[in-house]
């Protein structure tokens, strides 16, 4: 079971970290040369490692195996991608079954089957801690990479969650600039069905996408009137149904409600989400950064497409955004390449990968120096993460269980097959467990 006291990041270490992550510059050190047997002729032996991950991951894997290979031809490593909630089933039942890939997709902190600590508590990932870049993890992000005071999770950096939309679509709705308040963001939206545009595209078919309006809400419901949430509602002092879940909930439907999703957002994929906002159909979707490339390939032009936080409150200054460490990858601790795999993780752990990796899914960089850049997409989120920023709210519970029940209780709220009442009290049950 993961101690729940190192599992506890105080919001004000986050706030500190967040506030100087911008700023950070550390250099990463890393050795990409484990012990290897040779083959004749004094060469060393070709090793093949197998990664599986997930969509997003791709982009930037490409660019990195192909580095890696340059640095160590004696090394193949092939990848695979597959749906998120694929990877979460087959992936887990693999490490169980003893025969996981060299190096997998690993999810921060603890909300999920594939998550760090559900996996490094069954003894499935390999231990980092002796890498030099886990030295340069900032204090308010250990939690979601470390259990126990060890590392068994890289990841490149943080992401945030903000409305991705279509430059074009809001200038023909005559909307000059993205809305700062809750009341001025049903405005935008009602400008845009007038002229024809869908306002939200909603691909509730995917089941993580049901999450991200609620994440994106619950930032500025709960945890601006009350930064203390996550450890009350650790400690039984709070819950899902008694606190500012439900305004978030609330706010959910009302978006239904108004017309302002696309017609059966639970029959839409994620690919026909990304499509409409991409080819100006629908304006915005509600989406984490790390799959703004996705969008940006599906436009005409990349510049068409840009963020901005959704704004959860009818106060900018009571606005909070979700901000957290995007997913990751781990070795598989029983591997019987483990330390070619960890080798692979070390190289990952250079400061000139972190920026690479960074720049491919529009992340904040882990660590950062001279090279690095920021996605001007996700600029305007900047200012909130010195103190109005959380992590994404999964990383701080204290099973797998909570996760699925929310998305399932989204699409059965989207269907009308359930009340607020009840899928709070599905979570809150799930919480318990």
């Amino acid at each position: 079971m993961t101690d729940l006291r190192e599992a506890r990041m105080s919001r004000a270490q986050f706030f500190r970290m967040m506030g100087g992550l911008a700023a950070a510059a550390a250099a990463t050190a890393c050795s990409t040369k484990p012990e290897a047997t040779t083959a004749q002729g004094g060469r060393p032996a070709a090793t093949q490692l197998r990664f599986v991950g997930v969509a997003d991951q791709k982009a930037p894997m490409d660019e990195l195996v192909a580095a890696y290979k340059q640095a160590k031809p004696s090394v193949s490593l092939s990848t695979s991608f597959a749906p998120t909630d694929q990877v979460q089933t087959s992936v887990r039942t693999q490490l169980g079954a003893g025969n996981a890939p060299d190096l997998h997709v690993v999810y921060p902190g603890n909300g999920s089957a594939m998550s760090m600590s559900q996996i490094a508590k069954a003894g499935l990932l390999a231990d980092l801690s002796d890498q030099a870049w886990t030295q340069t993890i900032p204090t308010g992000f250990k939690p979601a990479f470390q259990m126990d005071g060890k590392t068994y999770m890289y990841s490149a950096g943080s992401s945030v969650i903000g409305a991705v939309y279509n430059k074009k679509a809001f200038a023909k709705a005559g909307i000059e600039a993205p809305p700062t308040t809750w009341t001025e963001f049903l405005s935008v939206c009602d400008k845009l069905k007038k002229a024809g545009i869908t306002p939200i595209a909603l691909g509730a078919q995917t089941p993580w996408v049901t999450q991200l309006i609620t994440y994106a809400l619950v930032p500025s419901t709960v945890y601006a009137k009350d930064p203390t949430f996550d450890d009350k509602q650790l400690a039984g002092q709070a819950s899902f149904a008694q606190s500012g879940w439900r305004d978030a909930m609330e706010m959910y439907l009302e978006l239904q409600k108004r017309g302002f999703f696309n017609d059966n957002p639970n029959g839409t994929t994620f690919e026909q989400q990304t499509s409409m906002v991409a080819t100006g159909k629908a304006a915005m979707a509600i989406q984490v950064s790390a799959v703004l490339p996705d969008f940006r390939k599906a436009a005409a032009s990349p510049d068409d497409l840009s963020m901005f936080p959704v704004p959860g409150a009818d106060s900018a200054d009571q606005v909070w955004i979700p901000a957290g460490v995007v997913v990751g990858l781990g070795a598989a601790a029983k591997g019987k390449n483990a330390a070619e795999a960890k080798a692979f993780i070390d190289f990952l752990g250079k400061q000139e990968s972190i920026n690479r990796w960074a720049k491919a899914i529009s992340a904040i960089p882990l660590t950062q120096d001279a090279s690095s850049t920021i996605d001007p997409a996700v600029q305007s989120f900047l200012p909130f993460t010195k103190d109005r920023a959380v992590p994404f709210m999964d990383q701080r519970w204290p099973n797998a269980e909570v996760q699925p029940v929310h998305f399932a209780v989204v699409q059965e709220l989207l269907a009308g097959k359930t009340k607020i009442d009840d899928a709070l009290k599905k979570m809150d049950e799930a919480y318990a467990k």
